[in-house]
Parts: structure tokens; sequence; C-alpha cells
């Protein structure tokens, strides 16, 4: 397996001999063809969950392929309808749906909503009403397991992230006119790389959704089994099997009964077309340990900070050295601004370049830019083979007042 192809690798050569900050290369090329492969299935229906990475020309992409998308704010909604996107297409979750939030989507043409609490059903209607109009309204669902057990969906922690199977029982469909309760949802993982393992988790949920929809009236009509599905972040990392999975989603669609399944995906839809490219500082052994200073860290990169996760990282040059460990920090005055240990080439100097892949989800909008007064990392897209820059990096004058 390797994390960089050669047309990424050609444009980021390109412009490490113009640029002297950090930037972010797309290919759209390679993200084009991973996205026709994921339509090319008539079993579940696929949104894009935006959070992953909202830039426009990725949204594009995802648009063309015929997926549909999953919003979580108004920031992510405008982004989409501003791409020309139909509202229809639309799905919002998130656990904060104020009613100023819900007014606003319902606004701006959005029907279709997951709901995580009783407020927000009560909200949702009364929006509904106040708009004279209907609302499709799945119900975000967190299971638990006995105690004792180790809950296979996300561990034992509780999560903002819907309600319990007996706090939804305090729910009298009757009472909200304008919402049509039409399914469930539930999603309590991430980053998972056995395809086996998912379809045992979404088999195990089966039964006690069930069991919730008939108790509260609701058609089971939609089954929305979010996202989760993971992407190698090492060269030793399993990868999924698009086709055993959408093997596993039609056996678990059929013993549901339900007439759709859906699936919001992020991570996996988008996650490896992206690549960021970092300049060297400086290098130094310290208390036995090699520490590479980079001019960009968690102020573009955050998820190792907040996973403990690496974005794999390698050598811009072609080098013969061999390889040793090295600790990869960033530019901010925290311990927290590490990149974690690679094996790099040990003829690694401050001339070189960087390239950490698998950045196209969780990267640039997850970070933490302004921290430090640092440069916003520039962005590029590699398109139909050729090169264009989306944003140029931008220095501290542009954002500070």
């Amino acid at each position: 397996m390797t994390f960089l192809s050669t047309p990424v690798k050609s444009a980021i050569n390109k412009l490490s001999t113009q640029l002297e900050t950090p930037f972010f290369v797309y290919d759209l090329d390679a993200l084009n063809t991973h996205l026709a492969r994921l339509v090319a299935q008539t079993d579940v229906k696929l949104w894009y969950a935006v959070k992953a990475n909202p830039l426009s020309t990725v949204i594009q992409c995802l648009d063309k392929a015929g997926f549909n998308f999953d919003v979580a704010s108004k920031g992510e909604l405008e982004q989409v309808l501003a791409q020309g996107i139909n509202s229809e297409r639309v799905l919002n979750t998130g656990p904060a749906k104020s009613p100023a939030q819900i007014k606003h989507f319902i606004e701006r043409g959005v029907r279709t909503f997951v709901a995580e609490s009783l407020n927000q059903v009560r909200w949702l209607n009364e929006q509904a009403v106040d708009q004279q109009c209907q609302l499709q309204v799945l119900l975000r669902v967190q299971l638990r397991w006995p105690e004792g057990e180790k809950n296979p969906l996300g561990g034992d922690s509780l999560t903002p992230f819907g309600l319990g199977c007996d706090e939804w029982l305090a729910l009298n469909t009757h009472q909200y006119p304008a919402l049509n309760f039409d399914g469930l949802h539930i999603f309590q993982w991430g980053n998972m790389l056995s395809s086996d393992k998912l379809a045992e988790l979404w088999s195990q949920m089966i039964t006690p959704l069930q069991q919730l929809a008939s108790k509260l009236g609701v058609n089971l009509n939609v089954l929305d089994l979010g996202g989760g599905l993971g992407i190698p972040y090492t060269q030793n990392d399993d990868t999924l099997s698009w086709d055993a999975l959408i093997t596993a989603l039609a056996n678990i669609k059929r013993h549901a009964g339900v007439n759709e399944l859906w699936m919001e995906l992020g991570r996996y839809a988008v996650g490896e077309c992206g690549h960021y490219a970092n300049p060297v500082v400086e290098r130094k052994l310290n208390y036995g340990q090699q520490q590479v200073i980079l001019s960009g860290g968690i102020n573009h990169l955050l998820r190792p900070a907040v996973t403990n996760q690496d974005f794999p990282a390698q050598l811009l040059r072609n080098s013969t050295a061999e390889n040793q460990a090295m600790s990869l920090y960033g530019p901010l005055c925290t311990a927290l601004d590490c990149l974690g240990e690679h094996q790099l080439p040990n003829d690694l100097n401050e001339h070189d370049w960087l390239v950490f892949s698998q950045c196209g989800a969780y990267g640039f909008t997850e970070s933490m830019p302004y921290f430090l007064c640092h440069e916003l990392a520039a962005e590029y897209v590699i398109h139909n083979g050729e090169l264009n820059c989306v944003r140029q990096a931008a220095d501290a004058s542009d954002y500070l007042r």
C-alpha cells in the first residue's frame, strides 16, 4: 500500500519549490474514482457527512457522484446550498439543534431531520406548524449493553448523541402532527476497519431497534446506520472491503424489514484523497530522542492530539538512507503539538518537506488554526490532471481584528 500517488507527489514537489508554509493537496481525480465505486449499488442510500471536509470542490464531487448531504450546523448547510444543491437532499443531524437553528433549516427548505431528544421533537413540531410543513424525522437511539459487558458500540461512555430506548418510550408520537416519524438512527463508533465486526455490530442492533419502533408505534421505514467506516493510517492496518460491506448491509436491510437503509459516510468517502505538506524547521537530538520541529502542527492537523492516532508521514524527496524513529512536533507552545513518532530516513534535514497522507477527512477544518497566530494553510486540488489553488495561505493579519 502506498499513500502517495505519482500525480500527488509531483504536484507537492512543484509547490514545495514555490511555497514556504504548509499546504493541503486534495486529489479529486482519485476521489471521483473512489466515489463512483461507492454509488454503484442500490442497497444503501448514501449521505456525505460534511463535517469530514466541507471544501467546496470536495462537496461538488460528492454532488456529481449522487450523494446526499448530512449537515450539522448552519454553516455546513449554507456551504452545501452554495454549491447549488437542493435542500431536499439535506439531512440535519447533530446534538445541538436549537429552535432558532431548526427554524433556519426549515426556512431554507430542509425537511429531513434526526431528532436527538424529546425537546428537539417538540421544537421540530412547533417550527413545522409555524411554517405549515411536514417533516420527516428519525429518532437517534443510543444503545448500552448490560452492566459488566463491554459495549461493542463505542465503549461504555455515555454520549450526548440521541437517547436510550427507555428515555424514548416517554415520547407520544401522536402529539406531533407535523412530524412523520419514519425510522431510527444509530451510530456509536468510528474508524472501524473490520467488515466482519461491522456486520456483527449491525446485526446486534436490529432486535432492540425493532422492539423500540414497535413500542413507539413508529413505522420502521428507514434505518440510518450513520458512518464509522474506517481507512488505514498505517501500512499494517486492515482495509475494509466495500463489496463485503454491501453484502452485509443488504442482509441487514432484509432482516430489519426496512424499505430504506441509510449511511452517512465521511472519512470513508473522502479521507484518502487528502495530503498535507509540511516543511522541516529543525532537527535536534534531545535526551537521546531525535526530534523534528515542523512549520505546521495541530494548528493544521489536530486529530493526532485528539485521538492519539497519527496521520502517516513520509519524506517528500527520495532517500536511500536508513530509517530511524523521529518524533515530530509543530510550532505551537504546547506539548500537545505532536504529530507522532515516525520512521524516517536518517538524513532528514532542515531543507526537507514531510508529507502527511489520509488527510482528506478531519484535517484542516478540525484543527486549531488561530492559536499563536501562524499562517493558515493553503489548499490545492488536482482535478482532471490540473493543479489549482482553492485558497491561498493567509497571514494572521488577514484574520486578526
